[in-house]
């Protein structure tokens, strides 16, 4: 029997590219049902993430226009890793297999189909992994390359070029779910899960339209997002940046007594400098990294939802657990 296959979009301001990317989201999925590779109850899952424009109307009509599509509209922008998760945990109830993408079109949609093969397979997890960088700028791609490293390096199992792209199965699926972390960093969580995964390689495209939904400070903070959720080896770190720090302000205070030695030091200057290079270095860093962690701690102990479905137009009958699942 053909698997039921949900593609899962998150949708933030998207109504420039939403006509195209569903068009384009149909025909494959109405390719791969003729075909008889996927069952006719599978859907395209569109969350709408709290979008200021046009997008959830637009939803709405693709919705009345093909029962291929489903819509969902969260209550307010909660990010594109919680807006994923929504549509993952709403999708697990009725589909065999999910597929997490963006809706850019900057994920080659062929890819699916090397998806299915592998999920068939027996593969749980199945990462979508870039062949190379080429559309991405200089910066972009020595800054990625670094980022997977540092997260590996801090104990974070990431899989290199790969983004969000990806099939799950339901048992995959059911076990995300258990996962109930406020600070989410969906790429290193589900390589915890541990169930049998592969990759399948693409290229990925230029974006269809619109504007990136990443600019340079939600990388960086959705880098750090990423480190301080899954490593406690930054605070590990800091008692060797604090020795690096008293090193360095060792050798100002010898450039200090040095200078007062040879007569060309102000009166009071050594003193101070000293203590500001040694103690303002080593506080700043060392709080700022404990702030962090406590940050953190703070936001799980308030065990706030993570997201708030307004909203979900979707007709179909949710699937009995096995006995595995239970």
């Amino acid at each position: 029997m053909a698997p039921i296959l949900y593609l899962v979009v998150p949708c933030y301001n998207e109504e420039q590219v939403l006509p195209l990317t569903s068009r384009v989201l149909r025909e494959k999925m109405e390719s791969l049902i003729t075909r008889s590779s996927i069952s006719p109850d599978s859907r395209i899952l569109l969350v709408d993430d709290g979008s200021r424009d046009s997008t959830w109307p637009i939803l709405c009509s693709l919705r009345q226009e093909s029962p291929l599509f489903a819509a969902m509209k969260l209550s307010h922008n909660r990010g594109h890793q919680n807006a994923l998760l929504a549509g993952l945990m709403t999708a697990r109830h009725y589909c065999d297999a999910a597929v997490s993408l963006d809706a850019d079109l900057q994920d080659d949609i062929e890819a699916v189909d090397g998806f299915l093969e592998k999920f068939g397979e027996g593969c749980d997890v199945v990462y979508g992994v870039r062949r190379k960088r080429d559309t991405d700028t200089v910066f972009k791609r020595s800054t990625a390359r670094w980022f997977y490293k540092l997260m590996n390096a801090m104990g974070a199992e990431t899989v290199e070029n790969h983004a969000d792209y990806r099939l799950m199965s339901r048992r995959a699926l059911e076990s995300l779910s258990e996962y109930e972390e406020s600070n989410l960093f969906l790429r290193g969580v589900v390589p915890l899960i541990g169930y049998r995964s592969d990759v399948v390689y693409y290229d990925r495209a230029e974006r269809a339209a619109g504007t990136s939904k990443y600019p340079l400070g939600k990388m960086l903070s959705f880098a750090l997002e990423g480190i301080t959720s899954f490593s406690v080896r930054p605070l590990r770190i800091i008692t060797v940046l604090g020795m690096i720090v008293a090193l360095i302000s060792v050798l100002g205070l010898l450039y200090a007594l040095i200078s007062k030695l040879v007569g060309s030091a102000v009166a009071g200057w050594t003193a101070i400098v000293s203590s500001i290079w040694f103690l303002g270095g080593l506080q700043m860093l060392c709080l700022g990294v404990c702030g962090e962690y406590i940050g953190k701690i703070y936001s799980e102990v308030k065990h706030r939802p993570r997201y708030t479905v307004e909203q979900l137009l979707l007709t179909a009958n949710p699937l009995e657990k096995t006995e595995e699942e239970n």
